[in-house]
């Protein structure tokens, strides 16, 4: 008895084509590059414009919000963050995909619900901070500052809620299927950044109001500290995510054609 069987194939035109790797490490590497040009020439040429506080006490590292609120440092960023926001909203999209196919449709139905809800809120919250990263941005201290400092918790509230979030619904999702080796590392990693970036933030409430309240000699520098440490781990937690994805490829692609013409007889 013979059985013939046919095998679709789909002709696709690929336009364009580019490592995803590349576009995370890229991501990351422009608000990085342009916070550390903001930084260093800021403390060499301005020195006194990013150490200026309302107290007038001596500190030696200025916060994120001086060295990028000053001109000409602060177009530096502003260009950055327009660089950077595109290519995050499309990372977020895609590593969302990624977690969501993580989770075994055949597995247990509440594990799966704790994680698409977990995995869900992530995403959602890293929308959040994307758009407050925005704010913060392109509202400076020096020109708004209760929206600023608003826009700033708003940032620090939905970051650290996003790891969290992010923490547990791939923990769920790795659940669901049969144990979860692969993904132990990754999140041993994901955990070490967030409890330093909660032990940071413990620290950057404190001294910020030991600056604001009690005006402490360096408590400023303190803070700002904290603030740059912050940003860091929130950096490296967000390119963790090119080690998901090695080989893959981010392409705009347009399908020509379905063909049903191969067929393969089985005896």
């Amino acid at each position: 008895m013979e059985v013939e069987t046919t095998k679709n194939r789909k002709n696709v035109l690929v336009h364009y084509k580019i490592n995803f790797k590349y576009v995370c490490l890229c991501t990351v590497s422009i608000p990085l590059g342009a916070l550390i040009v903001c930084f260093i020439s800021a403390y060499i040429f301005q020195y006194d414009d990013v150490h200026e506080t309302h107290c007038k006490v001596f500190n030696i590292v200025p916060s994120i919000s001086a060295v990028t609120g000053i001109s000409p440092q602060k177009y530096i960023w502003r260009i950055s963050i327009a660089l950077h926001i595109g290519p995050r909203v499309i990372i977020s999209a895609v590593y969302k995909a990624y977690q969501f196919n993580m989770i075994n449709p055949l597995g247990d139905p509440t594990l799966q619900y704790k994680a698409q809800l977990w995995l869900n809120t992530a995403y959602c919250l890293n929308l959040i901070e994307a758009a407050a990263l925005c704010g913060v941005t392109y509202i400076s201290n020096r020109e708004n500052y209760p929206v600023h400092e608003k826009l700033f918790i708003t940032f620090m509230v939905s970051s650290l809620g996003h790891m969290i979030a992010c923490i547990k619904g791939t923990q769920f999702a790795a659940r669901t299927r049969q144990g979860m080796e692969s993904v132990k590392s990754g999140l041993k990693y994901k955990k070490d950044l967030f409890v330093l970036s909660i032990l940071c933030t413990i620290g950057l409430i404190f001294f910020f109001l030991q600056h604001r309240l009690f005006c402490f000699r360096m408590a400023f520098s303190m803070f700002a500290l904290c603030e740059y440490v912050i940003a860091a781990a929130n950096m490296a937690f967000h390119i963790a995510v090119i080690s998901d994805f090695p080989t893959e490829d981010l392409m705009v692609a347009k399908l020509l054609e379905e063909n049903s013409n191969d067929t393969k007889k089985l005896s």
